[in-house]
This record gives C-alpha cells, structure tokens and sequence, in this order.
C-alpha cells in the first residue's frame, strides 16, 4: 500500500510519515515543487500542506496553502484515494458540530478568513468529481512541536523557560486538544476505508486554559498573569460520534500527556 504525504515537513505530516515507515508502508513525500507528482500513481494521498496559528498574518499564504495548491493535484494528478486535512474552526458560532452541520462566516472577519479557505478546500474535493476524495477536520492538534507558536505550546514553553504564564484568553476559556499520536493512527483508516465524506478528529472534550494553568503549575512551579482585556472564546464541543462508532476510536486525555511535553521542553535547549 502506497502513501503519499504533502506537507511532510510540518508538524502534522512528518509525524504522519514517521508512523507510516514505522510500519513498513511504501510512503512518497515530495516537495511542493515535485513536477513528479503527476504521471505516476500516488495511491493513497493525505494533503497535510496548511497553516495555523499564524494565518492572521499571512491571508495569501492561507488561501495558497488551502485551496490554491491543492486545485493542480485534484486536478492532474492519479491517485487512489484523497484525504483533505481541515480544522473544526469551521464550526466556530455554530450551536451542532456533527459533520452534516450546515457551516458560516463572515467575510470580513479576519479570524474567518481561516475558516473559508478550509470550506473553500473542502468544497473543491468534494465537488471535484474525482473518487474516494474524503475531508478530515482536525480539533486543536499537540505533541512534540517545539518551533510552534499554537496557544499549548506557547504557554508551555513560557511555563518552563519563563516560569511565567501570560493570557490574552480568559481562564474560563476552552477548545478541544487531540494528540498527534491519535491523529497519526486514525488518518491512514480514514484515507483507505472510510465510509464517508467527513469526519471530525477529535477528543470530544473541551478542556479550559484554568484546568491546563493549574497542571502546569503543579507542574512547573509557574505563575500566570491574565490581561486585563483578555478575551473569553469557547469553542464548540466537537462530535466525534462518526470516527467512535465506525473505527472504535478513543482518543488520549491531554493530562495524561502534559508531564512528557513538560519533560521534552525541559530537556530542549532554549532557543
């Protein structure tokens, strides 16, 4: 079985490919530049290219990386199947989260900008005639990501290097935190067997940033200064009904894995 990963480099697609070769899969991770893309069979195909915490910054880079380089490959290239990796942001303000939930925006929202480059991408796989094109929105995904600034990360590392934690998001703020190990685990079923067009990836549990705080105090010894003007945003709890009940899918508690993330920033170097 054949595996071809884009955006191998990132966080997400090198862990991909790393769990892949572990387990002796042909695996191909070309360049984004890779014209060899086209005229050869790349089996089974998981689009990793994508960015995170900073689109806000870079809105061409967004709508490049989530709808521009993908139309060449639904386009032109032969594979067998086509897995489209999105983000549950798109069900920010939505009141469901299953995956039939009817999804919006606002155009002049800088933080929806995000969001419609995703719906963008996953309107275009799955209007794009071509079979076994299938869509994976990924919840707020942690693991060894030491050069990330996603919001875990940073308040991490800032509890371990800093012994002090700043907030701009109030503590009763929450979203939903999935492994990279469980994502890893689950994508290759859902590229090669899954029975529908989207599933949500996700631990199914909002956790608050009070509840990380007080384990990385325990942990770290830090303290933590919340802004003035910090922002409460809550997250919609994310439906995982779909992935549990046809891949016997759990997913693992994030507090279960803090002490090793707090012990890999411990034994990293500061930068």
């Amino acid at each position: 079985m054949k595996f071809t990963i884009l955006g191998a480099s990132g966080f997400i697609g090198s862990h991909l490919l790393s769990y892949l070769q572990t387990r002796n899969m042909e695996c191909f991770a070309p360049d984004r530049n890779d014209n060899t893309l086209f005229g050869t069979d790349l089996g089974h195909v998981i689009y990793c290219i994508g960015l995170t915490a900073d689109f806000r910054g870079r809105c061409f880079d967004t709508v490049r990386a989530h709808i521009c380089n993908l139309l060449p490959i639904l386009e032109k290239a032969e594979f067998e199947s086509f897995l489209y990796l999105s983000s549950t942001r798109v069900y920010a303000g939505s009141e469901r989260t299953d995956e039939d939930t009817v999804l919006g925006a606002k155009t002049a929202n800088a933080d929806d900008l995000y969001n419609l480059s995703k719906m963008m991408g996953e309107s275009l796989c799955l209007n794009s005639g071509r079979m076994n094109v299938r869509v994976a929105r990924l919840s707020n995904v942690y693991g060894n990501n030491h050069q990330s600034n996603n919001f875990l990360d940073s308040i991490i590392r800032d509890a371990v290097y800093e012994g002090r934690i700043a907030l701009s998001t109030t503590l009763e703020s929450e979203k939903d935190y999935v492994s990279v190990n469980d994502v890893v685990e689950i994508l290759p079923k859902i590229a090669t067997s899954g029975r529908h067009a989207i599933y949500n990836v996700a631990s199914g549990v909002n956790v608050s940033n009070r509840e990380l705080i007080d384990n990385l105090k325990s942990l770290t010894g830090s303290t933590v200064e919340v802004s003035n003007n910090a922002r409460d945003i809550c997250f919609p709890k994310i439906s995982i009904e779909r992935i549990r009940d046809e891949f016997n899918y759990s997913s693992t508690n994030i507090f279960d894995a803090l002490d090793d993330l707090v012990l890999t920033y411990k034994r990293q170097p500061v930068a």
